[in-house]
């Protein structure tokens, strides 16, 4: 049997990037956000044993490094199976894109393949081994809006948002993530708590754990907002989404990636400039988006980014309920 699901991407409204830890990750605040751009992924079961990952991207892994492959491993250990599974990738998202594009590869991987045995596995092994095998993983279990706390991989339900038009523009820049995480380290924000002690000169003026706590308190504030707690010291907006950008949710990752890639920081201008009412890198980059009241606007920006020489689409977000009804495509 073979099932098709489509990989949705994500983009981060907000993305706050706290201490290094001693395991070498960060703790990290974000409110990821599921979008209608996707890869397909195909899912194949059969005889005998092994792993088999066919891409016609020369850049996908093929080997046992691929997180398709290693959520294959988990979850035929998990269900205690034994098959040939070979998973094929239709590549339409970008490699290193900050869109999530592996992390959804492998959740959709591991969704076709219990659809393939016809065997599932509980919601919390699947979160576990998610977590296992990246951090960003656990939200395409979730999607629609969704909090992530921890180095990312604690994930939580948020209400869901109204779909409102995304423009997602796709320059050819790959941003490695380590390398970003590097450079804010090296920045001395991202160092752990006793390095930032002796190396106070380095910090900026408000420090991970204060930044941390400010993240944390706008996105309750939103929280409370939306649950029918009145909004202090100013009034709704007209979308919930609206709300919570404008509590002034910012991405960190653009303090050290702009300044490397300043092609990323003019294609933010241009979607501010073309009226997204909010704009921000997705992930560590190198996808830049800008949220947009109506599409006409959207398909707008888009024609400028493309006269410019930058690639651009335009999509949508994907509340939970949308996220689910398009995931699987068909089995055969």
């Amino acid at each position: 049997m073979t099932i098709h699901v489509r990989s949705f991407a994500k983009i981060n409204l907000g993305l706050c990037i706290g201490a290094r830890r001693e395991d070498g990750f960060h703790d990290l605040r974000t409110v990821y956000q599921t979008i209608a751009l996707h890869d397909i992924v195909r899912v194949a079961v059969g005889r005998g044993t092994g792993i088999a990952i066919r891409c016609a991207d020369p850049r996908v892994p093929k080997d046992a490094s691929n997180t398709c492959y290693r959520i294959v491993e988990r979850t035929l250990a998990a269900l205690k199976a034994r098959r040939h599974i070979i998973i094929s990738i239709e590549k339409r998202l970008p490699v290193q894109g900050g869109l999530g594009a592996a992390s959804g590869n492998a959740v959709a991987t591991l969704v076709a393949l219990e659809h393939a045995l016809t065997k599932r596995l509980p919601s919390s092994d699947k979160l576990r081994i998610a977590a296992e095998v990246g951090s960003d993983l656990p939200l395409f279990l979730v999607g629609g809006t969704v909090l992530g706390v921890g180095r990312g991989e604690e994930v939580y339900p948020l209400p869901d948002l109204p779909a409102v038009p995304c423009v997602v523009a796709l320059p050819e820049v790959a941003v490695s993530t380590p390398q970003a995480f590097a450079e804010w380290d090296s920045c001395g924000a991202g160092a752990p708590a006793s390095v930032q002690s002796r190396d106070s000169a380095k910090l900026t003026p408000s420090g991970p754990s204060d930044r941390m706590a400010e993240f944390s308190r706008r996105v309750a504030a939103w929280l409370a907002a939306s649950s029918g707690v009145p909004a202090l010291g100013r009034g709704r907006a007209e979308t919930p989404l609206l709300d919570l950008v404008q509590t002034g949710i910012e991405n960190d990752f653009e303090q050290v990636v702009f300044p490397r890639y300043p092609e990323l920081r003019e294609i933010k201008s241009v979607l501010q400039r073309t009226g997204a009412f909010y704009t921000s890198l997705s992930g560590s980059g190198s996808a830049v988006y800008g949220l947009f009241r109506t599409r006409p606007a959207a398909l707008k920006a888009v024609s400028v980014l493309n006269k410019k020489g930058t690639r651009a689409v335009v999509t949508t977000t994907l509340n939970r309920r949308q996220y689910w009804r398009k995931f699987l495509v068909s089995a055969l």
